[in-house]
């Protein structure tokens, strides 16, 4: 499965990511449902994660937010 590439600012600084497509098609999902722009969100992101990758990051957030839908909390 390819990798999709791309970049954004976060903190004042060009970055990229590389996800998989089906992790793209659901943080721009969530972000929407959140009204918030993909930057915003995978700031906060980074601004929470320790020394992890920022793609693993990522990913796990959005499992996270996945679980917390399918358990309607």
């Amino acid at each position: 499965m390819p990798l999709i590439k791309r970049s954004l600012s976060l903190a004042g600084h060009r970055t990229s990511i590389s996800l998989e497509p089906e992790f793209w098609a659901e943080i721009d999902r969530l972000a929407g449902l959140q009204a918030r722009s993909l930057a915003s969100l995978i700031g906060e992101i980074d601004a929470a994660r320790d020394d992890e990758p920022l793609a693993s990051s990522v990913r796990v957030w959005i499992l996270t937010a996945l679980r917390r839908e399918i358990d309607g909390t």
